[in-house]
């Protein structure tokens, strides 16, 4: 009895199953019948793959070919003479003024500094962009292939450290120090009443008084110390007239002090006391 309920149940479960597949759609009719079972007991084969080495792989690659040579060309005498004389004129430097620069100033030449200038280590040197330096050394170096002896020297104003060839020291404006005597004429200069620049507008006045300052001559840059101070008792200074001013007092006051054997504060004082009367 129980196994003819057992029966009656499988034959129902098929019957089902079966009305189920007819009732799916064509298409997933299809993919059953495709579906193959998988077979037991026996793995799928694996697929190998053959790697080549790198080498292989790089040499395997095609080379760009090399570009066709280009011809030669025969240059001529007048062109590697032009080419000479180009090359030497980058190499030089150049000394040419901007065109329609005209100074504003006429400014007597200086006289030569001494040919045979004898300088040691301790000695106070004048040069005319920084003023008053001491020589701390005089040493053999090489600079851009050509080796000589340098003056090592000490501005006393800001304490930066300038190099001077022996040989072109006189080329560049390298002096001793003035005299007493030639101190004094710088002083009278000082104390004259005239005005030194008297140019409209104040940029070609800065222009006029910074040539003086670049000119390296004591007697101009005591030009421009006297105006400055004249109108630094008379109006508050503008920038540009307080950086002319400091210009002047550190390239003059300390030479002038070492030149008269007085301190700097000394000096200082009796230059104020002469602007004030």
């Amino acid at each position: 009895m129980l196994r003819a309920r057992e029966m009656a149940q499988t034959t129902a479960g098929t019957t089902r199953s079966s009305s189920r597949y007819e009732r799916a759609p064509a298409k997933a009719r299809t993919a059953v019948a495709k579906a193959k079972p998988a077979t037991k007991g026996k793995a799928p084969a694996l697929r190998t793959l053959k790697v080549k080495p790198a080498g292989e792989a790089r040499a395997a690659r095609p080379q760009p070919s090399p570009p066709p040579a280009l011809p030669k060309v025969e240059k001529s005498e007048k062109t590697e003479k032009s080419e000479k004389t180009e090359g030497a004129a980058q190499q030089r430097p150049s000394t040419i003024v901007a065109k329609g620069y005209v100074p504003l100033v006429n400014i007597a030449p200086l006289p030569p500094p001494p040919k045979n200038l004898k300088l040691s280590v301790g000695d106070k040197v004048v040069h005319p962009s920084h003023g008053l330096g001491e020589i701390n050394a005089i040493e053999h170096r090489e600079i851009g292939g050509a080796k000589g002896e340098f003056f090592i020297i000490r501005i006393l104003d800001n304490g930066m450290r300038v190099m001077v060839p022996r040989t072109s020291a006189q080329a560049a404006g390298l002096r001793p120090v003035m005299s007493a005597k030639e101190a004094d004429k710088v002083l009278d200069t000082m104390k004259a009443r005239e005005v030194a620049v008297d140019l409209q507008p104040w940029s070609r006045r800065f222009r006029a008084y910074t040539e003086m300052i670049k000119s390296g001559s004591p007697h101009e840059v005591a030009k421009v110390l006297r105006d400055m101070y004249r109108l630094k008792f008379d109006k508050e200074l503008s920038f540009g007239e307080r950086r002319l001013l400091d210009q002047a007092k550190s390239l003059l006051l300390k030479e002038l002090a070492a030149a008269k054997g007085l301190t700097e504060a000394a000096l200082q004082e009796r230059v104020d006391d002469m602007f004030r009367n």
